[in-house]
């Protein structure tokens, strides 16, 4: 798993939520970035995945069952940006579902 990814998704969540007092330092990969880590809601989540799929051509479907497992920490969240830009190396379908 890249770490670059992990750094540029902890940047993109504070650009995103506008978290000015927090910078990538903060941020361990492995924290949850829901229910008792971050503590970010399900508003944020939705810019958080607006803002993945505009910067990495991912889609991330609210109604699947592994949302939270994808959002559960930026480890996750990496890991999986990274599985679906292998399946679509070239960005051709620009979705994933």
């Amino acid at each position: 798993m890249s770490s670059n990814l992990e750094n540029e998704l902890k940047q993109l969540i504070i650009d995103t939520l506008a978290l000015e007092d927090l910078n990538i330092a903060d941020f361990d990969s492995q924290e949850a970035l829901f229910n008792g880590g971050f503590e970010l809601d399900s508003i944020d989540a939705l810019e958080l995945g607006l803002a993945i799929r505009k910067k990495y051509d991912v889609r991330i479907d609210a109604e699947t069952d592994d949302v939270e497992k994808i959002f559960a920490s930026v480890a996750k969240l990496a890991a999986f940006i990274e599985s679906k830009q292998a399946l679509n190396p070239n960005g051709l379908e620009g979705r994933y579902e």
